[in-house]
């Protein structure tokens, strides 16, 4: 409900300067709470959310679409969340990423490399041999579309 509406008010949003680089990941309603998950391709400050939030309740308190006692929440994306779109990946190259394809398998590694097709991954294999671990560096280039979750690695 309003999903729509949300999107086309963000994307005009995001066309004033400071918040060209901005974009949705997901919009996330359960009856009158509203919650709003925002990425962009630098990073994502509490200013940029605290100033979306604003831009949304002026409109929202406007059209009454919600009535007047909703709760809206505009975040970050987060590592938490699972990375959906290619400048996602793009935005991270250079961190670890744990990814589960379609397939079921399950890789954890360095991205690489992303473009608007896939994501490149470098990881470690280790084999033994008798009584020697063998450590060799591997590779793994996969399409979006065969990927069915994958989510950044905090690293503390």
């Amino acid at each position: 409900m309003y999903t729509e509406e949300l999107h086309n008010l963000l994307n005009q949003k995001f066309q004033e300067e400071g918040f060209r680089d901005c974009f949705v990941v997901d919009i996330v309603q359960g009856g009158k709470n509203i919650t709003i998950f925002i990425d962009s391709d630098q990073s994502i400050t509490y200013d940029i959310c605290k100033s979306v939030s604003r831009y949304l309740e002026a409109i929202l308190d406007e059209k009454l679409w919600f009535g007047d006692d909703y709760v809206l929440e505009v975040s970050s994306s987060g590592l938490s969340k699972p990375l959906k779109f290619p400048r996602q990946y793009i935005k991270n190259i250079g961190r670890d990423l744990k990814i589960q394809t379609i397939e079921g398998n399950l890789y954890e590694g360095k991205i690489t490399n992303a473009d608007n097709e896939t994501v490149k991954i470098e990881f470690l294999i280790i084999q033994k041999e008798g009584k020697k671990k063998i450590k060799s560096l591997q590779e793994l280039e996969l399409k979006y579309s065969n990927i069915k979750e994958a989510k950044i690695i905090a690293r503390i």
